[in-house]
C-alpha cells in the first residue's frame, strides 16, 4: 500500500492492516465491496469510519467479525 505524506507517520486501522497483510489493493477491495477507493483509503487510515452496512460488507469480504474490524476483539 502506497503511503502519502498525510499517512506516513500514522498506523493503519484494522482495515488498513488487513489490506497490507493480505496484499490487497484499495482498488481491489473497493471493487469487491462496490465502494469508492477514496472511502477505502479513509477507512484504512482512520480518517472516517465505515457505515454499518459497509462494515458488514468488509467483514464478509475479509472473513472476519465486525467486532474485529471495530477493535473490540483481537480474534478475527
Amino acid at each position: 500500500m502506497r503511503r502519502n505524506i498525510k499517512t506516513a507517520n500514522r498506523k493503519p486501522t484494522r482495515i488498513g492492516q488487513l489490506l497490507i497483510d493480505r496484499n490487497i489493493s484499495q482498488r481491489e477491495l473497493a471493487e469487491g465491496i462496490k465502494c469508492d477507493t477514496v472511502a477505502i483509503h479513509n477507512w484504512a487510515w482512520g480518517n472516517t469510519e465505515p457505515s454499518a452496512a459497509s462494515l458488514v460488507k468488509l467483514a464478509k469480504y475479509f472473513n472476519v467479525s465486525t467486532d474485529y474490524l471495530l477493535g473490540l476483539t483481537d480474534e478475527q
